[in-house]
């Protein structure tokens, strides 16, 4: 199998966003397919907004953001070097370079308390934190310790006229029932509905099985 892996991996695409898949030694493929339909829901979210400002913490190699990016500024935030070189990579793959994005290299906990001490607004945030992880200056990440905390931070970048707010979680011994009841009890207040479930991806052909990848949940405001 991997003498016919290319050496510059894969060219894929969506919609206008091209971008590079390659296998890695962390199993992935340098995106995830499940989260093709996401990219959709926050389009149609977005759609009819004038320059409607999001936040992508966690972003890796940055096809979310590029996709927001159709829709106004990014901010794109995630403690890996090479995932950001990456996106900047697929930026440019896509024609986008010249589009409203802000790269950062970046704990994304820490640069959302910083938001919030800035008093910033989003329109839309979406997250994909990982079980355990290290920011770039060494920083530890625990879901079970952090995630309460930076959906409370993520609260404040958000009001009324905020439309999204979408929460994925990989690899991990939790219901997505747990992930909607947090952000029931953090986003009270707020105008809009919550929902959860599972992202999948689904298999072709005549047994069209259907894989789980991913438990989520979704805080959404009609406007």
């Amino acid at each position: 199998f991997n003498r016919q892996v290319p050496r510059d991996g894969w060219p894929l695409a969506w919609n206008e966003v091209r971008f590079t898949a390659q296998c890695t030694p962390f199993r992935h493929l340098g995106f995830f397919p499940d989260m093709a339909p996401v990219w959709r829901w926050m389009g149609e979210r977005l759609a009819g907004s004038e320059q409607p400002s999001t936040l992508n913490l966690f972003g890796y190699t940055g096809v979310g953001t590029l996709a927001l990016s159709a829709f106004g500024p990014v901010t794109h935030v995630d403690a890996s070097k090479k995932s950001v070189a990456q996106a900047r990579d697929n930026a440019a793959l896509s024609g986008m370079e010249d589009r409203p994005i802000r790269w950062l290299i970046d704990d994304a906990a820490k640069f959302a308390a910083r938001e919030v001490r800035r008093e910033r607004r989003y329109d839309g945030i979406i997250l994909d934190p990982p079980k355990f992880g290290r920011g770039p200056n060494g920083e530890i990440w625990r879901l079970e310790d952090g995630l309460p905390g930076l959906i409370a931070d993520c609260r404040r970048l958000l009001d009324e006229q905020s439309r999204f707010l979408f929460l994925t979680v990989y690899a991990v011994r939790m219901s997505s029932l747990a992930l909607a009841g947090l952000l029931d009890e953090v986003l009270a207040g707020l105008p809009g509905s919550i929902e959860h479930g599972d992202l999948c991806v689904h298999e072709d052909g005549e047994r069209a099985r259907t894989l789980p990848t991913a438990i989520f949940a979704r805080w959404s405001n009609p406007g």
